[in-house]
């Protein structure tokens, strides 16, 4: 299966007790993660996440399962194309 080069974007509401779940699930895809950014909105309580993967189909879909599953996070996904040989 071939590697994608994908972005993924996640919104976390209420950060200070749903980022810690957040970052469990980063961590165990660490290996997929090129780059990560952040940006916190204090007045609002929630928080932005943007990730650049290299990563097959059936981890990247994982990965958005995984997050989905903890409440209060959405994620979109936007894959830019194939990993060049």
């Amino acid at each position: 299966m071939s590697r994608d080069i994908c972005i993924v974007g996640i919104m976390v509401d209420h950060r200070a007790t749903r980022g810690p779940e957040v970052q469990e699930v980063l961590t165990r895809y660490g290996d997929s993660i090129l780059s990560r950014s952040g940006i916190p909105d204090p007045t609002k309580g929630r928080g932005i996440i943007s990730l650049t993967l290299q990563v097959d189909e059936n981890g990247r879909k994982s990965l958005e399962k995984d997050l989905h599953d903890v409440p209060g996070v959405s994620v979109n996904s936007m894959i830019l194309g194939p990993v060049l040989q």
